[in-house]
């Protein structure tokens, strides 16, 4: 039986109606990965769109941590939206940086970055592909059929 050597703190502040910043302290892993998830759906159920998320008070993030903030990143993609990362540990900006995951979700060194940020990227563009129904599903091109 496992009990949790670190447990994990998650204070959230909504510093406008589409954002809110969750400060999370404490290892983020399998133990406790399930409590930040649980976060992140009730403030996209309150209709948040953008999720900032303060790690730099977790000193350990493994891979149930990064499927979270992946899950998260996905979800909001659609909506349009997205997941930005504040000051993580260096241990955990490198799993970060090993894993991908830097390169997928912004890395900022503030609250005020991560909005100043989801500011500058545009909405979906008026010309977007709707998400619904298969002729608006994007594949690649056609590509020739080989002769046999």
């Amino acid at each position: 039986m496992s009990v949790a050597q670190n447990p994990l703190s998650i204070k959230v502040e909504v510093p406008r109606e589409d954002a809110v910043l969750l400060t999370v302290e404490g290892d983020l892993d399998m133990d406790t990965a399930t409590e930040l998830q649980h976060h992140l759906a009730n403030q996209l159920h309150h209709g948040r769109r953008h999720f900032l998320l303060d790690i730099a008070g977790v000193p350990f993030m493994d891979s149930s941590g990064m499927n979270i903030v992946l899950r998260a990143y996905q979800e909001v993609r659609e909506i349009p939206g997205g997941v930005y990362v504040i000051s993580p540990t260096p241990a955990v900006r490198r799993i970060m940086d090993l894993t991908g995951v830097s390169i997928t979700v912004p890395i900022v060194g503030s609250a005020e970055e991560a909005l100043a940020t989801a500011d500058s990227r545009p909405d979906s563009p008026p010309d977007a592909e709707p998400h619904a129904g298969p002729e608006s599903e994007p594949g690649p091109p056609p590509s020739p059929s080989p002769e046999r």
